[in-house]
């Protein structure tokens, strides 16, 4: 079988799926196919609210076959390597497939094997991690036990940027201490955050509010701790600690139940490819989503080289900003530095009450919704976080209809004049 597409997709994703809708509703005609092997979608944002016990896996998962239009050719395989001089991608079958534009977005990988032990014990031990559809309802099982046993020492990890969702380490450890507080247990447990950066979130505006959320809770940070090793059965977990001078020095903790947010990095068949930087990620221009070397190429989501927060929220202001400039090459007009690098992180720190956090390149506060404090935890986002966000998700952006909700630095200044 010969392909020849004019658009080819890599990555079935949020990111590929809905660029894919989106561009069939603007152009009835172009020939377009994805290369995904996966037969199951899931609504990621879910997963933190799964591992809290308040949604189900049934209701983050539909199938791939049922969000493709059915005018876009699937390709049910694994992309093995670019030839972009060529513009052809070979998949892992041996196939070749030539295209006219490419548009790259398979999504990172979890690097469960760079903390020694992890593999051999997550799922099991009450080590449990909410960043994948097959450990995620093991972290409501572990939270479970943990409330029955009614006492103990939990810790929960993030490991050196970039990840998927940077306040999601934090946001299960919210709804853990909430669960025990709500059995009147809280007093009983010691939880400890330990995350390799040095604060609690990377923007201060809502680091200060964070902060607060978990002193609540009678949460210890430990900052610059990073988790390098477990030994499941023994229920212990090895952390480098990097000092003021940057020295590192090995402390071991005792648990009794550990979420691990795995160290995270572009696919390996992307870093070994002519379009990743240095660093391993897509080279795009990070206002266009254009290759900074190949013209005829973009890319967006989680694997591009742009420094934005990796959320579902950015692909959605992603997605018409690559569509709007994948035609403008196509008809060799203008492209349009349409992104700002705007992301969105609805932290959970309760079981009914969420900050929504809004910023976009250099840490800038861009709210959408004004002169409503963004650092306060209100119960209409822990709404947005189980009904509306999802819906949009799943019956608008995935089926490629624009829509926009502008956010805006001016709504903040009040409130970081204030901070």
């Amino acid at each position: 079988m010969s392909l020849h597409p004019t658009i080819l997709i890599v990555g079935g994703g949020a990111a590929g799926v809905a660029v894919a809708n989106t561009y069939r509703r603007q152009d009835k005609e172009i020939d377009i196919a994805i290369i995904e092997p996966a037969e199951k979608h899931y609504y990621q944002p879910g997963f933190t609210v799964i591992g809290g016990g308040a949604y189900t896996m049934k209701e983050t998962t539909k199938n791939e076959a049922d969000l493709i239009h059915p005018s876009v050719t699937w390709i049910k395989e694994y992309a093995e390597s670019f030839q972009p001089e060529a513009n052809t991608v070979t998949l892992r079958s041996g196939e070749v497939v030539s295209y006219d534009y490419l548009v790259v977005c398979p999504g990172l990988q979890l690097d469960w094997h760079k903390v020694e032990g992890l593999q051999e014990t997550i799922g099991k031990n009450n080590v449990c991690s909410n960043y994948s559809p097959d450990t995620v309802e093991y972290t409501w099982q572990s939270i479970k036990e943990m409330i029955a046993k009614g006492s103990g020492t939990a810790l929960f990890t993030q490991p050196p940027m970039p990840i998927k969702c940077a306040g999601a380490p934090q946001k299960i450890m919210y709804l853990a201490a909430d669960r025990f507080r709500k059995k009147g247990i809280l007093e009983k447990f010691n939880i400890e955050f330990c995350t390799a950066g040095p604060a609690i979130f990377g923007i201060p505006f809502f680091a200060k509010a964070l902060a607060k959320v978990a002193v609540g809770y009678g949460i210890k940070s430990n900052f610059n701790t990073n988790l390098v090793a477990i030994d499941g059965p023994n229920k212990t977990a090895t952390f480098e600690v990097t000092d003021g001078e940057g020295n590192k020095t090995r402390i071991d903790k005792a648990f009794d139940m550990i979420h691990v947010t795995p160290p995270q990095s572009a696919p390996d068949f992307i870093k070994n490819s002519p379009l990743a930087n240095a660093a391993g990620w897509v080279d795009v221009h990070d206002k266009t989503l254009q290759h900074t070397k190949y013209p005829n190429v973009f890319g967006l989501g989680d694997v591009a080289s742009t420094g934005n927060a990796k959320t579902a929220a950015a692909v959605r202001k992603q997605v018409p900003v690559l569509v709007d400039n994948l035609t403008s090459v196509i008809k060799q007009t203008a492209l349009r530095e349409g992104y700002d690098g705007y992301g969105s992180c609805p932290l959970t720190t309760s079981l009914n009450g969420v900050i929504l956090a809004e910023f976009a390149y250099g840490g800038k506060i861009t709210p959408s919704f004004p002169f409503v404090d963004p650092r306060k935890s209100r119960w209409i986002w822990w709404l947005g976080k189980t009904s509306i966000f999802p819906w949009m998700y799943w019956h608008l952006m995935l089926k490629g209809f624009r829509f926009d909700i502008p956010h805006l630095s001016k709504y903040a200044e009040k409130f970081v004049n204030e901070d």
